[in-house]
């Protein structure tokens, strides 16, 4: 599983594409399609576009919340809020080979996402973040390394954790020491694509 995921940024489709292409483009091989308050036929359209653009870059395409339009476009997965429909009911929909991943906040969400179970989990905010409406209570690299040594006290493999929320490149190797596998980006690969090469390069070391 790749350990860098770039979540989808933009206020119109036109804005969304535009970032996936440039993402795509400096080398991403996982995106995540997340347009919230979106109007629905055109959220629709951008998954389609983006589930070809990731195919043609033969990268991951992975939907935000929308388990029917991810198994209507064939995506590659889906991503799902506490909130949102539950792991079984998903991979119901999708079956066993669609990648699922789940957001978490705590450590009880973490146990909770690991017994469903998903094939990752996003765990955050690190920090304050302006993309995430309804933002949960913030990390810090602290309360990861707490959520860390809690799953090791329980003798529990660590499963493939990607901190999301703010996170920028400075932060990689600090998570990684931490027990992190991997980063969830939205703001800084939308602004500075360029930056996904510098990340893989932490990430890979």
């Amino acid at each position: 599983m790749e350990k860098l995921q770039y979540i989808s940024q933009g206020f119109t489709i036109e804005n969304q594409e535009l970032n996936i292409r440039k993402a795509l483009d400096n080398g991403i091989q996982w995106i995540q399609v997340r347009w919230k308050n979106a109007p629905e036929q055109e959220f629709i359209r951008l998954c389609e576009i983006s589930k070809k653009l990731c195919s043609d870059y033969h990268s991951v395409c992975i939907i935000n919340d929308h388990v029917q339009i991810a198994k209507d476009i064939d995506a590659d997965g889906i991503h799902l809020g506490l909130k949102d429909t539950s792991i079984e009911v998903a991979r119901n929909i999708l079956g066993e080979n669609k990648i699922i991943g789940g957001t978490a906040n705590t450590i009880s969400d973490v146990l909770q996402r690991m017994n469903e179970p998903c094939d990752y989990i996003g765990l955050g905010p690190l920090r304050f973040t302006s993309t995430k409406e309804q933002l949960s209570p913030i990390l810090g690299f602290e309360r990861y390394q707490n959520i860390v040594e809690s799953l090791k006290e329980r003798s529990l493999e660590i499963p493939k954790i990607f901190a999301i929320g703010g996170v920028v490149l400075e932060d990689t190797e600090v998570l990684q020491n931490i027990g992190i596998y991997g980063v969830s980006v939205s703001g800084q690969i939308t602004n500075q694509p360029s930056v996904i090469r510098e990340f893989k390069a932490v990430l890979q070391s």
